[in-house]
């Protein structure tokens, strides 16, 4: 009895060597090569007369083999050749080096080549693909339309497409049709063996194309199913949380009267989202987006003294030290006159600083602590958590996102990114937060000049530095990397450091860079931010300052070999700027060697809209390299893209959430291939919940 399960090698044509080179391809059992698609097409369908055939195109012609034989060149090169006629004239089919093809052709044979056309003394084509017809054959390399599939070396078309078209014709009567009748019907969806026939082997680019919305979609739709189902969980299986009683009483409110800023339109939306989250009786999810400057810091203190009202205890991780730290200095500052115990929980802190932390911490004599991986240590315990907020996410591991989120009895989780997620994965990897969008910038947010320069610029661009700085501004000036590599050829900090110290003889300058100790660059951050004399004029740094230094008076971003850093972290390097009242600018030194570095640099030129250049950041890496492919998350899809595939992945997102609203448990029979094909597809993978 056949199964898609059984060995690959039992396929007519494979075997037990040959196995090994499709294992290499992912290929290890029969269905493995029934879902195994094709990346392309080549149209090959439409058949010439030879007389009509164009020199340097890729042609099909159809005609009789005249003659055949094998020479040999002075260098002792062996051509086999075939000379086909159609009666319109004749070209010459040559292969080099391949004498055994010989044994597969004889005169009088009809034949359909398609290949490349060339002209030497006459029409040739070198290492056509060919079909040898009869009257009852099936045409699978020529004259129709041919797939091309991914494939590693040794293993070729002609010879996977043969075995490919084997177990279409042998096994695609067992491939289940998850999908119940209504959606498909709803959808116009075909039938699932149709479907896997006409992605293989389509007749014309209709039904391909209709193939490849029908699988597609299934993959699609079997994740977000996962999804929602996640979400489910997530509501349901919480519901019924005590209800605290208020034990401090309006510290929100309160914080909206000493804080010196009226919140945007934006801001005041999110907070009432995130009001009746808190207030409710499930755990908060939600992730608030919103481009760099655009308040997500402040909304996420007004949650913390939500969830203070309430008797809990707030921990608030982010992603660096100084991050930590600068946020550490601005919730104190900020939330004095309140009267709340605010701590910071960093690996820089002594042994004795960091026990007395914990002790407060555990003994809940802290209302609010910051700091980063720290916070998810075993040594970590807490209180009362209530409330975790993630500052960006992307920095972190799912896996250290839920640590975190195990430190209470199912806490509130606020996630914030300055990174914008395109709408394409809002609806698979952050399918089961709600997502709360910070669209507008604070009033006074100056536009920030963003240049590409080259080399030749450098000396303009420091005179232009200077005269900014007489004028009381200050300077970013920002490295790939800390100290000289024999390995990459980029500028580092620490080198340019002493020369920039030099060319700027007359001003102040700091170092900032990861590997300083706590102490050293608390007094850089404190002299940069105007807190301490001698002030520093220019931060020469690494990426360490790219998310949440807010040093309003800085007014110049100046990028070293721009072209090796990502989109997103321009933008965010970038955001390090405009915070104040004075007009700002960004100069990115560069001179990329490909093509995607200058898109990159074309990109973060053109627009200061994060959701455009996270858009961009997208189409350009992929999701793997965007998130980080242990982040992210995602299983990998056979045939869907979610870049390109949105309104399908829409689509199958309404009729997910409608399937797992009716039948959150899968238990109805017409479901039961689907929980089957999310326990195979998705695993473990997403944290999902066991269902049935």
């Amino acid at each position: 009895m056949q199964h898609l399960s059984d060995s690959a090698q039992y396929v007519k044509g494979v075997g037990p060597q040959r196995l090994k080179l499709f294992h290499r391809c992912g290929i290890f059992t029969v269905g493995d090569l029934l879902y195994y698609f094709p990346r392309r097409y080549e149209d090959r369908s439409c058949i010439k007369a030879i007389s009509k055939v164009n020199i340097g195109d890729f042609e099909t012609v159809q005609g009789e083999i005249r003659t055949l034989g094998i020479r040999s060149t002075k260098s002792k090169l062996n051509i086999f050749q075939l000379a086909v006629s159609d009666g319109t004239g004749v070209i010459y089919a040559t292969w080099f080096n391949q004498n055994y093809l010989k044994k597969f052709f004889k005169v009088g044979d009809k034949i359909i080549l398609s290949g490349k056309v060339r002209l030497f003394r006459t029409l040739q084509m070198n290492s056509p693909d060919y079909e040898i017809i009869s009257d009852d054959s099936e045409k699978i390399h020529s004259g129709r339309i041919v797939p091309i599939y991914p494939l590693t070396q040794n293993l070729n078309q002609r010879l996977f497409r043969k075995i490919a078209k084997e177990v279409v014709d042998e096994y695609s009567h067992l491939a289940k049709d998850i999908l119940p009748a209504d959606i498909k019907q709803s959808d116009g969806l075909i039938d699932i063996k149709q479907a896997i026939k006409n992605i293989h082997f389509p007749q014309n680019f209709f039904q391909q194309k209709r193939a490849r919305e029908r699988l597609v979609f299934d993959e699609f739709f079997i994740l977000q199913v996962g999804i929602a189902l996640r979400r489910h969980y997530l509501k349901k299986s919480f519901t019924g949380r005590k209800k605290q009683e208020t034990v401090k009483k309006d510290l929100a409110q309160e914080f909206k009267k000493i804080f010196p800023f009226t919140f945007t339109a934006a801001q005041q939306k999110v907070i009432k989202e995130i009001e009746k989250d808190i207030a409710g009786e499930q755990p908060m999810n939600r992730l608030i987006q919103g481009d760099v400057g655009s308040g997500k810091t402040v909304i996420a203190i007004y949650a913390l003294l939500l969830a203070l009202e309430r008797g809990y205890q707030g921990a608030f991780m982010a992603p660096t030290a100084i991050l930590a730290e600068q946020h550490y200095f601005t919730l104190q500052k900020i939330l004095l006159p309140l009267n709340i115990n605010i701590g910071l929980l960093i690996s820089e802190l002594s042994p004795k600083t960091k026990a007395e932390v914990l002790k407060k911490i555990s003994g809940g004599e802290i209302d609010i602590i910051i700091g980063t991986h720290s916070l998810i240590q075993k040594d970590a315990q807490y209180k009362n958590l209530g409330l975790v907020v993630i500052d960006e996410q992307h920095k972190f591991g799912v896996q250290q996102r839920a640590e975190l989120g195990k430190k209470g009895a199912r806490p509130h989780c606020l996630i914030m990114s300055a990174t914008p997620i395109p709408r394409t994965l809002a609806l698979t990897v952050y399918g089961d937060l709600d997502i709360s969008l910070i669209d507008e910038l604070p009033s006074g947010r100056q536009s920030i000049s963003t240049y590409w320069l080259k080399e030749k610029k450098r000396e303009g661009l420091y005179n232009f530095i200077r005269e900014e700085i007489k004028k009381g501004r200050q300077a970013y000036i920002v490295y790939p990397l800390i100290e000289k590599s024999e390995k990459i050829e980029l500028k580092n900090a620490e080198e340019h450091f002493e020369y920039l110290k030099e060319i700027f003889a007359d001003l102040n300058l700091g170092l900032l860079h990861g590997r300083m100790g706590k102490e050293e660059k608390d007094e850089v951050m404190r002299r940069f931010s105007g807190k301490e004399k001698p002030h520093i004029d220019i931060l020469v740094s690494t990426t360490v300052i790219e998310v949440g230094l807010d040093i309003p008076n800085a007014s110049i971003m100046v990028i070293e070999d721009a072209e090796h850093f990502g989109l997103s972290q321009l933008h965010q390097l970038r955001g390090r700027i405009g915070r104040g009242s004075f007009k700002s600018y960004c100069f990115l030194l560069a001179n990329p060697k490909t093509e995607e570095g200058v898109k990159r640099l074309n990109s973060i030129v053109r627009s200061q809209d994060g959701f455009q250049i996270a858009e961009d950041d997208l189409q350009q890496r992929g999701v793997g390299e965007f998130f980080g492919q242990r982040q992210h998350g995602l299983p990998e899809l056979r045939i869907g893209d979610i870049l390109k595939d949105v309104k399908i992945m829409e689509r199958a997102k309404v009729f997910a959430d409608e399937l797992v609203q009716k039948d959150y448990c899968l238990s109805l029979p017409e479901h039961q291939l689907i929980k089957q094909e999310l326990r195979e597809r998705l695993g473990d993978r997403w944290g999902l919940v066991s269902v049935g």
